[in-house]
């Protein structure tokens, strides 16, 4: 969805017609299945990556804490943070949208 702006009618709530479109599509395909229409629809390699980068994050913050408990030097710190920002960083370019996933 697009922030709120300041002008006369309705507020956007799509970006196109093409994202119109696609949440029209899921809305129809989870009505036609029977789901509630809060449930996500998405391709099993869709779930997979986000499975990936949920790993790698959990990963990235066990060395943090492993880390920690060893008294790291500040080299170590660095490089252990660096990867953790990383993977975060991954997480943060993925929007569930229509029938995108990052």
């Amino acid at each position: 969805m697009l922030p709120a702006q300041e002008s006369v009618g309705r507020p956007r709530l799509y970006c196109g017609q093409a994202c119109r479109q696609r949440a029209y599509e899921q809305r129809s395909a989870t009505a036609k299945a029977g789901l509630s229409p809060d449930v996500v629809l998405v391709t099993r390699t869709e779930l997979d990556g986000l499975q990936d980068r949920l790993f790698q994050l959990r990963c990235a913050l066990e060395d943090v804490q492993t880390l920690l408990a060893d008294k790291p030097t500040k080299v170590e710190m660095e490089r252990a943070l660096a990867e953790l920002v990383r993977s975060t960083g991954r997480l943060d370019k993925l929007w569930l949208s229509g029938r995108n996933a990052g």
